[in-house]
């Protein structure tokens, strides 16, 4: 009998924090305006100014040596990276803004902290999935009927679905925890603790830069970069990514919401 209480206790206690989590989820949920329309607004925008820069290209070009110059050039655009960045600063907001507001319900820390980072998981899953499907479409069309790439750059554009996905789905947790990171370091220290962070990011960048430099280390880099491929120095920040998210959930469960 004494067993069967503990195991429903335990059952009882995993229900109400799954409840928990579920609510922070939800909260996060409530307006998808900037985390999910205004976003793929955007990308939309930005497809459509690149298609016409491709169209005008390509009606302009007439040579054919021309044309596959233009198009391997073209394999090296950064367009699609504004959503990529635009998640840091969604991260920074669901930390910095609901906080504070979730500590009034009375959510324990842990919780907000879990909670927020099912909802990191859930978006980049999301919008992995959508930019795989672009970057399938992208190949299948040749780059649109124009030989473009946007969702197909040289960066993350290749391999199989599940390589893409991957790539994509690891890029966006490492800017959404590092932007919880630095949500999580000014909410709980405010302009001050940015002011420190920054400079300690500083000091850290030069350092390195100093001591690759003096120990004559840039060939090293270099091969180290072109050995490991585009597709494993992204796997590589998954180091930084797991780093940032203890960094965020340490700072953030001493921090005291303010206004």
């Amino acid at each position: 009998m004494t067993t069967l209480t503990i195991s429903e206790s335990a059952a009882s206690a995993r229900a109400a924090t799954s409840n928990r989590l579920l609510a922070i989820v939800r909260l996060h949920f409530v307006s998808p305006m900037t985390t999910i329309i205004v976003p793929w607004m955007i990308l939309g925008f930005i497809f459509l100014v690149n298609l016409a820069i491709w169209v005008i290209i390509f009606t302009s070009v007439t040579n054919d040596q021309d044309r596959n110059d233009a198009q391997e050039g073209l394999s090296w655009s950064g367009a699609s990276f504004y959503i990529f960045v635009y998640m840091l600063f969604v991260a920074i907001q669901a930390i910095n803004l609901t906080f504070p507001f979730a500590q009034g319900y009375g959510v324990t820390r842990r919780d907000f902290y879990l909670g927020t980072s099912i909802y990191f998981v859930l978006l980049s899953a999301m919008y992995a999935a959508g930019l795989t499907v672009l970057s399938l479409i992208e190949d299948a069309t040749d780059g649109w009927g124009l030989g473009g790439h946007m969702f197909t750059s040289i960066y993350f554009g290749v391999g199989e679905w599940y390589v893409r996905f991957g790539l994509f789905f690891t890029i966006f947790v490492f800017f959404f925890f590092v932007g919880a990171a630095f949500a999580a370091v000014y909410v709980r220290w405010r302009a001050n603790g940015m002011i420190a962070l920054w400079a300690a990011i500083t000091v850290l960048i030069v350092a390195l830069i100093a001591l690759v430099t003096l120990t004559d280390s840039w060939p090293t880099v270099g091969t180290w970069f072109v050995d490991t491929g585009v597709n494993g120095v992204i796997l590589w920040s998954l180091l930084p990514t797991a780093l940032a998210a203890l960094t965020g959930y340490f700072v953030l469960r001493k921090a005291t919401p303010r206004n």
